[in-house]
């Protein structure tokens, strides 16, 4: 946990200054939505603000280069079968940093919107914010290894906190789908 501290603890520092700012966005954004006579100014500003500040990081950690090595692998499973083999402590920010990356945009991209109101949805826009990340590390040569088991794992991240919040967007959905 050390080593990741001392890889990422910029990253945690900038997210954590940001959040006045974000804070500060949301109010401002809710107050012009409102005055544009906007159906849901605060929760729409919530949810804009929270995707870009909710992922941005993990963005931020995952395209930063490293002294790893490169490559790319289109088997699914493989790599994620020798992380699981690995110390817990590996295993935890492995797959539970990449269960997050995309968590902040699953939670509230169907807030936002009821076009994303489905965890179908919800898991293509993950898919393919996913696979643009991998295509940029590979391309960029990041010296990082780009997998396909990123992008399921991520992809699920999505959904599963897209199950999460659905209490918040499925009644809408009813609502707003109602001809009026």
């Amino acid at each position: 946990m050390a080593r990741t501290w001392e890889l990422w603890g910029n990253v945690i520092i900038a997210g954590c200054l940001a959040l006045p700012l974000a804070a500060l966005a949301i109010t401002l954004l809710a107050r012009r939505r409102a005055r544009a006579r906007h159906p849901a100014p605060l929760r729409t500003a919530l949810a804009d603000v929270g995707v870009v500040v909710g992922t941005a990081p993990w963005i931020w950690m995952i395209l930063t280069p490293s002294s790893g090595g490169e490559g790319v692998n289109l088997v699914p499973f493989r790599d994620l079968a020798d992380v699981l083999a690995a110390p817990w402590e590996s295993v935890l920010v492995q797959v539970g940093g990449n269960l997050l990356v995309f968590a902040p945009l699953g939670a509230l991209l169907p807030v936002r919107t009821h076009r994303f109101a489905s965890t179908a949805r919800v898991a293509a826009v993950a898919a393919a914010g996913s696979v643009l990340v991998e295509v940029l590390q590979h391309v960029l040569r990041l010296g990082r290894f780009s997998s396909v088991d990123d992008v399921l794992i991520n992809t699920a991240g999505a959904v599963i906190a897209a199950l999460v919040t659905r209490r918040w967007w499925a009644p809408r959905i009813a609502a707003e789908t109602v001809p009026r």
